[in-house]
C-alpha cells in the first residue's frame, strides 16, 4: 500500500463502501453483501495502484449486482 493522498482517499472510499455493505448484509442476513463487503474492506491493503483498486472494486460490485439479480 502506498501512502500518497490519492491512494489513501481511494482506499478509504472503497473500504467505506465495504463497511456499508457488510453492515447491511449482517442486518438483513444477506450472505453476498457480507462477502463482498468483507472483501472490499480488506483488499485495498494489498493493491498499490489506484486504478487497479477501483477496477477491482467495480468488478466486485458488478458481481454483487448480478448475484442479487440472479436470486441470491
Amino acid at each position: 500500500m502506498e501512502l500518497d493522498a490519492g491512494s489513501l482517499v481511494a482506499s478509504m472510499v472503497v473500504s467505506s463502501v465495504g463497511f456499508v455493505l457488510l453492515a447491511y448484509g449482517r442486518k438483513m442476513a444477506r450472505l453476498p453483501h457480507v462477502a463482498v463487503g468483507a472483501v472490499l474492506l480488506v483488499f485495498p491493503y494489498f493493491v498499490a495502484s489506484i486504478f487497479a483498486m477501483l477496477a477491482i472494486a467495480l468488478a466486485l460490485c458488478l458481481v454483487l449486482w448480478f448475484a442479487v439479480h440472479s436470486g441470491y
